[in-house]
C-alpha cells in the first residue's frame, strides 16, 4: 500500500496490546502503521455500572466516529464489546484467532476453599459488573455475594490485591495477553461449556470503512474464517434477542468434528436463575434462530421431571427446574453396598494416580481410609465426581468434565498423563471399565471394586413427562416393574445407561455432559 495506516484504539494496557498486535500483523504484510489513542464513554465514566450507561457501544462509539470521519483507518476492538449492528459505512474486515474464551476466577489465598465448588469460601464477595457473570455465578453458588467492579484489567486486579473483594472474574484471554503475574492468588479456570462466555469473547475485530476496498483485500490474509463463522452464530443470537453487552446472555459456539456445538445461557436479569440450552447442528443455517426460539416464553415445557437420584435443596438441577415452574421428583432406585477390599499399603504407596468415575466410588474409597503417598494425584471422570472429590479436600489434577459423555474421550485425554504410571481405579463391582481399557497397553491399571449397586425390587411408576435415568441399574430397576407411559420422554445420563435402555427397546435423548448442568440443558432442549 502507498499510505501509512492509522490504527485507532482505547488507551488501556489491553487495548494497546491488541492494537500493537494488529500493527505487527500488518508489518508482516509490509503495511506500515501508527497507533492513535482515543478515549471512549466507557473509559471516561467509571462510577456507573455498564448497564446504567445510556445507549450502546460504550467502548466503541468514539472509535467508530473517528473511523467514519477518516481520522483513523482501522479500529481494533475486543469483538465482544461491539454492538450487533455496525454503523452504516463500517464493516469488520477481519477477525483474529480465538484466544481461550474461558473466564478466570482470581481468588485471594485467604478466601480459597478447595472443598467448595469454584474453590471459593462460603459467602465470599466476588467483584464483577457483568450481569451475565453474576447470573451464572449465583446459579452455581447462591451463597456468594456479588459487588460491582469497573476498570481495566490491571486496575481490577489491584482492587483485589487491595482486598476490596475476595475474588474477581475476568476474561482469561486478557490476563494472558498482558502476561500479568498472578502467583499470589488462587486461579480457577471456568471452562466455556460450564460458565458460558460473552458472544465473541477472546476474539479481536478489525473494523474499517466499507469503501476502503484496497485495505479490505489486504486484511483477508489476517482473517480467520472459521472463527468468524462460530462467533457469527453467537452474535446473531445476541442480535435476535435485541440485547447489548449488559444483557445476561452467554453464547459459545465451536466446531467439533463435522458438527457445530452451541451453549447458550440467558437470564431475565442478573438476579434470576439463567436458562441454559445445548444445541448441536451440522449446519449453521438458521441455527441462531432455532436457539432463540427455544427460549420463547410460551414454548411448552414439561410440568414434572423424574430423576433416579436423591436431590438436595441446593441441587443445581432442582433449582434450574423449579426456576421454570417444573416440579422435580427425585428418588434413587438402587441401594449402594460398600465393599471392603483389602488395601495393600505398599501398593498404595506406589500408586501414581487414583482415577474416580463416579461419586459413589469417591465416597466408598475414602471410607476405607486409604493411606496414599504424597505424590499421588487424583483424576475425575466428570464434574459431579470432581465436586465430590473436592468435598474430601482433594483437587483433581485431571478432569474429563468438559469432554462430553463419551468416556473413551476422557480415557484418551488422560492417557498422556498415565503413560508409564500406576493408576488405581476405585469402581463398582462389574463396571464396564471403559477408561481402564484405553490405558491397559500404556499404564499399570489396578481395578479396585469398592461398591456394588443393588436394584430395588418394587419401584412405583412416575407420571412425570420426562424420566431421567442416572445409571443402568436405575433404568433396569424402573422398567423391571413399570412400562413407559404415553407421552413420556427419556433422558439417559450417559452411553452405558443408554445401552441398557436400548436393550429394553426404549428410545432416549442424551445430554452433552452427565452433570446436573448438562441434564438441565437437556431437559430445556427437548422438542427443539
Amino acid at each position: 500500500m502507498d499510505r501509512k495506516i492509522i490504527i485507532g484504539t482505547r488507551g488501556s494496557d489491553l487495548a494497546l496490546w491488541q492494537a500493537n498486535f494488529v500493527k505487527s500483523e500488518l508489518a508482516r504484510l509490509a503495511i506500515p502503521a501508527d497507533i492513535k489513542i482515543i478515549k471512549t464513554q466507557g473509559d471516561k465514566i467509571q462510577n456507573l455500572r455498564l448497564d446504567k450507561l445510556e445507549g450502546k457501544g460504550f467502548f466503541t462509539k468514539e472509535l467508530e466516529e473517528e473511523l467514519l470521519n477518516g481520522s483513523i483507518d482501522i479500529a481494533v476492538h475486543s469483538h465482544k464489546d461491539l454492538p450487533t449492528q455496525h454503523p452504516a459505512g463500517l464493516i469488520i474486515a477481519a477477525v483474529s484467532e480465538r484466544e481461550d474464551p474461558s473466564e478466570l476466577l482470581i481468588i485471594q489465598k485467604a478466601a480459597t476453599d478447595s472443598t467448595q465448588r469454584l474453590s471459593l469460601k462460603h459467602g465470599a464477595l466476588v467483584g464483577t459488573s457483568s450481569n451475565r457473570r453474576k447470573a451464572q455465578l449465583l446459579a452455581l453458588r447462591p451463597d456468594l455475594q456479588v459487588n460491582d467492579l469497573r476498570g481495566n484489567v490491571p486496575t481490577r486486579i489491584q482492587k483485589l490485591r487491595d482486598q476490596h473483594y475476595d475474588a474477581i472474574i475476568i476474561a482469561r484471554a486478557g490476563v494472558e495477553r498482558l502476561g500479568i503475574d498472578l502467583s499470589d492468588f488462587t486461579l480457577e479456570i471456568l471452562n466455556p461449556t460450564e460458565f458460558i462466555p460473552a458472544p465473541a469473547q477472546g476474539v479481536l475485530g478489525i473494523q474499517i470503512r466499507e469503501t476502503d476496498h484496497e485495505l479490505y483485500n489486504k486484511l483477508q490474509a489476517l482473517n480467520h474464517a472459521d472463527v468468524a463463522a462460530a462467533i457469527g452464530v453467537e452474535r446473531s443470537v445476541l442480535n435476535l434477542f435485541e440485547g447489548g453487552c449488559h444483557m445476561p446472555l452467554g453464547c459459545y459456539c465451536r466446531k467439533e468434528g463435522n458438527k457445530y456445538q452451541v451453549w447458550t445461557s440467558k437470564a431475565q436479569d442478573a438476579d434470576h436463575f439463567p436458562d441454559r440450552l445445548f444445541m448441536e447442528s451440522e449446519s449453521l443455517d438458521g441455527l441462531a434462530g432455532r436457539i432463540v426460539n427455544s427460549f420463547a416464553a410460551n414454548r411448552p415445557l414439561a410440568r414434572k421431571v423424574f430423576i433416579s437420584r436423591d436431590l438436595s435443596e441446593q441441587s443445581y438441577f432442582k433449582r434450574a427446574m423449579e426456576s421454570r415452574g417444573i416440579q422435580v421428583e427425585g428418588r434413587s432406585l438402587i441401594h449402594i453396598k460398600a465393599l471392603k477390599p483389602s488395601l495393600d499399603e505398599d501398593d498404595l504407596q506406589d500408586t501414581d494416580w487414583v482415577f474416580f468415575n463416579s461419586r459413589n466410588a469417591v465416597e466408598c474409597f475414602f471410607a476405607l481410609k486409604p493411606r496414599l503417598a504424597p505424590h499421588t494425584r487424583f483424576a475425575a471422570l466428570g464434574r459431579g465426581t470432581e465436586e465430590t472429590l473436592r468435598s474430601y479436600g482433594k483437587m483433581p489434577a485431571f478432569s474429563g468434565g468438559n469432554l462430553g459423555i463419551d468416556t473413551r474421550k476422557a480415557g484418551e485425554a488422560f492417557a498422556p498423563l498415565a503413560a508409564g504410571q500406576r493408576v488405581l481405579f476405585p469402581c463398582a463391582k462389574g463396571s464396564l471399565k471403559t477408561v481402564q481399557n484405553t490405558l491397559n497397553s500404556i499404564a499399570a491399571v489396578i481395578n479396585l471394586p469398592v461398591y456394588q449397586t443393588i436394584p430395588s425390587h418394587e419401584v412405583n411408576p412416575s407420571a412425570a413427562e420426562v424420566l431421567i435415568f442416572t445409571s443402568p441399574s436405575n433404568a433396569e430397576a424402573y422398567f423391571h416393574t413399570n412400562a413407559l407411559q404415553a407421552g413420556q420422554q427419556i433422558l439417559s445420563i450417559g452411553l452405558s445407561t443408554g445401552r441398557k435402555l436400548s436393550e429394553m427397546g426404549l428410545q432416549y435423548s442424551l445430554p452433552y455432559s452427565s452433570d446436573e448442568i448438562g441434564l438441565a440443558e437437556a431437559v430445556f432442549g427437548l422438542n427443539t
